[in-house]
C-alpha cells in the first residue's frame, strides 16, 4: 500500500506531540542550540533531550555537535513522506465526497430509475 508505512509511523508519532510539534515549529525559522529550544517549556533539559531524540530518530530534524552545544536543525525532507501520504487521502477523501455530491443532488426521478 505505501512504500514508508515504517517511517511514516515514526513521523507522526513523533508530531503526535504538541511540544514536538512547538519545536518543529520553531526550527521552521532556522537552526538552533538545543538550550534555546528548551528555554520556552517548564521542564528538566533531560526531559526536553527525549522530544529532541524522538524528532531525530523520525527523522524530521538532524542534530551536530560542536564543543558542548548540540544544534538542531529541521530535514525538510521528510516532510515529503507526509505530503505524499496526505495528498493520497485527499484524493481517496475527494472522490468519495463528489460521488456523495453526485448520489444527493441527482433528479429523484434519476434515483427511482436505479
Amino acid at each position: 500500500m505505501d512504500k514508508y508505512p515504517d517511517e511514516l509511523n515514526d513521523i507522526f508519532q513523533a508530531l503526535a506531540d504538541p511540544t514536538r510539534r512547538a519545536v518543529l515549529a520553531r526550527l521552521g525559522r532556522g537552526p538552533a542550540t538545543v538550550g534555546d529550544l528548551a528555554e520556552p517549556f517548564s521542564m528538566a533539559l533531560p526531559s526536553f533531550m527525549k522530544h529532541i531524540r524522538a524528532l531525530e530518530a523520525s527523522g524530521l530534524i538532524q542534530t551536530r555537535k560542536e564543543g558542548r552545544v548540540r544544534t538542531c536543525c529541521i530535514e525538510p525532507s521528510r516532510f515529503s513522506h507526509i505530503d505524499r501520504w496526505l495528498s493520497a487521502q485527499r484524493a481517496i477523501w475527494e472522490g468519495r465526497t463528489d460521488r456523495l455530491e453526485q448520489f444527493v443532488t441527482r433528479n429523484p426521478s434519476q434515483k427511482e430509475s436505479r
